[in-house]
């Protein structure tokens, strides 16, 4: 992992840096997910079941779920709703970053490695 050091960051960039790696450590606790949407559908005569529609690669996916893997697909879809929001927020905090640092018009700042 890299880090970025700079000794005239301003409080904004330091702010931007400690919330990146909040970002990060969230997304490594957010365990198993998978994309698409859990729905109740209502079948004639025979009651309701469920069903977890998704895309990936281009193509529309719908699946069945057992009533005893309903929690657990409801937890894997709300996991990857939040790994698509938290990654949202880190590339908007890296452009706003990335802005800072060409507005100062500062090349002090170095890579190092973070073992």
């Amino acid at each position: 992992m890299y880090l970025y050091y700079d000794t005239t960051m301003n409080k904004r960039q330091l702010s931007i840096e400690k919330e990146i790696a909040n970002i990060k450590q969230t997304l490594l606790k957010l365990g198993h997910m998978h994309p698409g949407s859990l729905s109740q559908q209502k079948r004639s005569a025979r009651g309701t079941y469920h069903q977890l529609s998704y895309s990936h690669a281009g193509k529309g996916h719908t699946k069945y779920v057992r009533p005893k893997d309903v929690p657990e697909v409801r937890q894997e879809t709300d996991n990857y709703r939040r790994f698509r929001d938290l990654i949202r927020k880190w590339v908007e905090l890296e452009i706003e970053f990335a802005a800072l640092r060409r507005d100062e018009g500062k090349s002090k700042g170095r890579l190092t490695e973070k073992q």
